[in-house]
């Protein structure tokens, strides 16, 4: 039941401002007693409501020019050669500009990995030392790595 106040206040508002538009186009039209004096063949204005012939001019173009664009590009029509250089310079500057990101992404993380590496390898190194130094008996070298087990 919440929802229907918002919806018919939202119709309302669409609606009031396909009104103002409406009358700001219509005001740009001249009235209905211009529209007969231009017409005088007494068509209805109600032809004119929402283009004027220079809107229409613009959206629609004669047949003979509508037939010779889609005949110019059908959809299975042949790509001229220079079309088909363009694509293949298009596809190949694509692919380098990837290549490029992966070879850079791969870079980083190598640096990044091997970073890691390092700082593992030298905490390792810390906590043997600590361990040596907290298990030394004052024997050099210690006795724990000499020792021979058999």
């Amino acid at each position: 039941m919440s929802w229907t106040q918002p919806a018919l206040l939202t119709c309302l508002v669409v609606l009031s401002a396909i009104t103002l538009f409406h009358e700001a186009d219509s005001s740009a039209v001249s009235d209905r007693r211009d529209a007969k004096a231009a017409n005088p063949q007494g068509s209805s204005p109600s032809s004119m409501f929402f283009f004027t012939e220079g809107a229409l001019r613009k959206i629609f173009m004669p047949e003979s020019d509508a037939s010779s664009f889609f005949k110019r590009r059908g959809r299975r029509s042949v790509k001229t050669q220079d079309e088909i250089n363009a694509e293949q310079r298009q596809r190949l500057a694509a692919d380098e500009r990837r290549r490029e990101y992966h070879e850079e992404q791969r870079n980083q993380f190598e640096n990044y990995a091997e970073e890691e590496d390092d700082e593992q390898d030298e905490r390792t190194r810390a906590q043997t030392e600590q361990w040596r130094e907290y298990h030394h008996d004052g024997l050099d070298p210690s006795y724990e790595y000499n020792r021979h087990t058999n």
